[in-house]
């Protein structure tokens, strides 16, 4: 317990992120404790949206601008992972670019295995279950009781026949986290049998330090519109600069292309960067909340961020501990959501919707996800409200 509350470099956070709220105006009368599900609305991606409303009223369309902008989230995207902007594409949802990145896949052969846990989102199971067709086997690694699965459950299922391994750096369903750590020695664990690493970071990134290098994984895949602040309708998928020229996605369009104003209807000719899993025509409008989000989480800093979510969630932690309520996310291993078992998840999330807090629910679960524009006011505030539902309580 005592390692929750090593915070002493973390002193100086409430000073460094003061005036934060105040960029959100939801929190005038919301206590908006729901990143996990959407990220809250910033003034400066309101203004952003607005300015693209403005672009089309006076000029109509501007292809020139908007492809530019495309490309400077994906550059955006790299800063904050450590890569180089030519790995980044920016996509229309996560989905798009896990489903592209299967289509590159082959699974003829005797490797042919998808290893997933049951923690993973529905739409990643859906989709590579969908390759079943194409000669995938899927392969689960079930629940495990006190949340965070072991890595030595990824040892036991991962063997020569293993084509891709899928992996949630925050299970959406209770919050256990994968570390760094367990993320480098699941990825050696793969690669030691050729097998690439697909990582989902939709329920972490813009609240955590993420550096795909250090990590060594193959893909990440998520979305814009939770942590990193901007609105549905753009994802990002990052590939490892020596797997984006071998792997060929048959999912493919016009903006896939190396020369993409060739508009060449007589042949597939893939971008020489990961731009070739990117598909058709960016989410313009959406590029341009992503980033004015992404700039806003850049200019904080990605590690005072963490440091600022890591306390709170510390926090969140031990005091619902300490109101008795069964805690499902593990303390050591736990992402920017806390989840506790409830009996009547729904009941619960309106109870507290009808007092001006938003939360989500998940598997009989109530989620509370933390970000940097969040205190510990908020935390406090949710207690009170669920403490007035005592028969809601598990």
């Amino acid at each position: 317990m005592s390692s929750l509350h090593s915070t002493s470099a973390h002193d100086f956070s409430d000073a460094a992120f003061a005036g934060v709220r105040n960029q959100f105006p939801a929190l005038e009368t919301l206590t908006y404790i729901n990143s996990g599900s959407y990220g809250l609305l910033a003034a400066g991606v309101r203004e952003a949206i607005g300015d693209y409303i403005d672009l089309r009223i006076r000029k109509g369309a501007d292809w020139d601008e908007w492809v530019e902008r495309s490309f400077r989230v994906g550059g955006l995207l790299a800063r904050l992972i450590n890569a180089d902007p030519e790995e980044v594409a920016v996509t229309a949802s996560a989905s798009s670019g896990i489903n592209s990145i299967a289509s590159a896949l082959d699974f003829s052969g005797e490797k042919n295995r998808v290893v997933l846990s049951n923690y993973e989102f529905p739409t990643s199971g859906q989709i590579w279950h969908a390759q079943e067709p194409r000669g995938a086997v899927v392969d689960h690694i079930g629940a495990y009781e006190e949340g965070a699965i072991p890595v030595e459950a990824f040892a036991r299922a991962i063997d020569d026949r293993t084509r891709i391994v899928v992996l949630s750096r925050v299970c959406y369903r209770h919050g256990a986290r994968f570390s760094d750590d367990d993320v480098r020695e699941i990825v050696a664990l793969a690669h030691r049998h050729g097998a690439y690493v697909i990582l989902d970071c939709f329920q972490s990134l813009g609240a955590e330090v993420l550096d795909v290098k250090a990590l060594g994984v193959d893909f990440v895949i998520g979305g814009m519109y939770k942590y990193l602040l901007g609105t549905a309708g753009s994802g990002y998928l990052y590939t490892r600069r020596e797997l984006t020229r071998t792997l060929v996605p048959t999912v493919s369009g016009w903006f896939a292309q190396e020369r993409i104003g060739d508009m060449n209807i007589f042949a597939n000719d893939p971008s020489h960067t990961a731009t070739r899993f990117q598909g058709g025509t960016p989410p313009v409008l959406s590029c341009y909340a992503a980033e004015a989000g992404l700039k806003l989480i850049l200019d904080y800093g990605a590690e005072a961020i963490e440091a600022r979510v890591r306390s709170l969630t510390a926090y969140a932690w031990q005091r619902f501990e300490e109101e008795g309520y069964r805690v499902l996310t593990p303390a050591e291993a736990r992402g920017p959501m806390i989840a506790i078992r409830v009996k009547d998840s729904g009941a619960l999330v309106q109870a507290l919707i009808d007092r001006n807090i938003v939360t989500s629910h998940r598997d009989g679960n109530l989620r509370a996800g933390f970000h940097f524009y969040n205190d510990r006011d908020d935390v406090e505030r949710l207690i009170a409200a669920i403490n007035e539902n005592p028969g809601l309580l598990a």
